[in-house]
């Protein structure tokens, strides 16, 4: 995918929003205010204020949406489903440069919230993968007991699990297992 990196950073960091959903893994990665501002950090989402109870419940709303994006039946309802998301946006495109990173566009608007934020520039970067038509590239694991979703970057898209030392490797080891006991 020609992406430019602000476009894979910020659908790394949707990826790892909707991965902190407890249908994902174990728990809820959002769990508290300590959560999102843990994630926040992480993910170094620049120009935030203070965090409140009402971010989390944005945040947590929104993680539900991009959830939704990436696992619509087809590229239709996943093109109605974003433009949903990003009608509720406001974005105000602008270029930067801060804490290291090159030249980038941020597309919240000043004094945005967390969520808009998130919105904003992720919902940017999944609009960009539609409009180059590769929706495909938007997946949930191929692992029965995983529900993590990720962005299939590889040139041939061939990826089928969200990570292939874990996942992957996991599914390969059981089907080696399977075949030897046969």
């Amino acid at each position: 995918m020609p992406f430019s990196h602000d476009m894979v950073y910020s659908l790394a960091t949707v990826v790892d929003l909707i991965n902190t959903s407890p249908e994902a893994g174990d728990r809820d990665g959002l769990a508290d205010l300590a959560d999102l501002e843990a994630f926040v950090r992480l993910r170094q989402v620049s120009g935030v204020a203070a965090l409140t109870p009402r971010d989390l419940a944005e945040v947590v709303e929104l993680r539900q949406a991009f959830h939704a994006v990436f696992t619509a039946p087809d590229r239709t309802t996943a093109i109605s489903r974003l433009n949903t998301l990003l009608g509720r946006t406001r974005i105000t495109p602008s270029l930067t440069e801060h804490d290291g990173f090159p030249l980038h566009v941020h597309y919240f608007a000043p004094g945005a919230s967390v969520a808009e934020h998130l919105a904003a520039d992720c919902g940017v970067a999944l609009a960009h993968v539609l409009v180059e038509d590769e929706w495909e590239r938007l997946r949930t694991c191929a692992a029965p007991d995983c529900s993590h979703v990720f962005v299939d970057e590889s040139r041939n898209r061939s990826r089928v699990y969200c990570d292939s030392r874990t996942c992957g490797n996991r599914i390969h080891v059981a089907a080696y297992r399977a075949r030897r006991r046969a």
